[in-house]
């Protein structure tokens, strides 16, 4: 495959950076997206030039780090995959291909395709803890969970906290990341304890980094390569409103 290649260059954070092009001639159509990043690196350092940062760590769709907007969208055409996993037979032979990073207030770009995700970070340790005992694991059947809970924390605890949703979202928020975590937990036993206070710490911390608000456009879980439905802000504001009119029962 012969591709052109249209790549967001960056030096540093305070670099104003702009679209750089480049060729490929042979591409495998069984590559995956970072393959084919890597032989262009290879190209690049061949000829002296400094090649593309990107991020990329497992390439299994497991971690989300592979962070790309690709043709504008979040991971690339192929619904419920990860950047890592889109493979070039997904395009067509002579293609022009736009490469660029997440773009949110939240997520500054620290070099080319890389950006620094840590406000999900700051956002995880401010819901805190959990206070149930460690040690020797108990009984399966000690604490029944209903099965429909069970299910839904499954399905919410499968975000990978890529960031696609913010990319995606127009208002650049977070709320469908926020939404997985406080299902997760907030179904579980073991997350009711701390559930009032996580929910309004986690939803403090996700306004002061800098995420917009959500306004339901549902664009996030269009590109949210694990497929979490929108309902989980429902939850998300259900959980919330309960914490801050005092109410804090289920």
């Amino acid at each position: 495959m012969k591709l052109t290649l249209r790549v967001w260059r960056q030096s540093g954070p305070q670099d104003k950076g702009g679209m750089v092009e480049y060729k490929l001639d042979d591409v495998s159509p069984d590559a995956s997206f970072l393959e084919m990043l890597d032989v262009l690196n290879e190209k690049l350092i061949a000829s002296g030039e400094e090649p593309v940062a990107f991020d990329h760590d497992c390439r299994e769709g497991i971690c989300g780090m592979c962070s790309l907007v690709i043709n504008g969208t979040p991971h690339g055409p192929e619904r419920a995959t990860t950047t890592c996993q889109l493979h070039m037979r997904k395009f067509k032979d002579g293609e022009v291909i736009d490469v660029e990073p997440w773009r949110a207030k939240a997520f500054p770009v620290v070099k080319d395709l890389v950006v620094d995700r840590s406000a999900f970070d700051r956002m995880i340790q401010a819901g805190g803890y959990i206070t149930a005992p460690t040690g020797t694991a108990p009984e399966a059947h000690s604490t029944p969970v209903p099965k429909p809970d069970a299910d839904r924390a499954f399905e919410a605890a499968e975000c990978i906290g890529c960031g696609a949703c913010v990319a995606a979202c127009p208002n650049g928020s977070a709320a469908l990341f926020l939404g997985a975590k406080v299902t997760h937990l907030g179904l579980m036993p073991q997350g009711q304890p701390e559930r009032w206070d996580r929910v309004v710490s986690m939803l403090d911390t996700h306004d002061e980094e800098g995420f917009g608000g959500c306004t339901n456009t549902g664009e996030c879980t269009v590109a949210c390569p694990k497929g979490i439905p929108l309902d989980v802000i429902g939850r998300l504001n259900h959980d919330y409103l309960k914490a801050t009119a005092g109410g804090k029962k289920r």
